[in-house]
């Protein structure tokens, strides 16, 4: 992507210069993706890895979640609790 990852551009020393609105628009993109994966995919899909560095950013700082190596799709029926730790700590 051609803005490379959210981490590289809010943490590290070259960040890029965005603004409040603008990053209060690039969390709200992601957690309305988030929720379309949880709530109206027709395959409920639980990421379970969001971090900075698996959202990327497009020329238009249009955040994209990537990264879905540990996910898992959450089944209707699926009454159990996992207690397993995954992803990133």
């Amino acid at each position: 992507m051609e803005n490379n990852n959210l981490a590289l551009a809010w943490f590290e020393e070259v960040q890029l210069r965005l603004d409040w609105p603008t990053r209060l628009r690039i969390c709200i993109v992601i957690v309305k993706g988030l929720a379309f994966l949880h709530e109206d995919c027709p395959l409920k899909i639980v990421h379970r890895d969001i971090k900075a560095t698996n959202v990327l950013l497009d020329k238009d700082l249009n955040p994209k979640i990537s990264d879905f190596g540990v996910a898992r799709l959450d089944e209707e029926e699926n009454t159990h609790i996992n207690t397993r730790v995954v992803g990133t700590m």
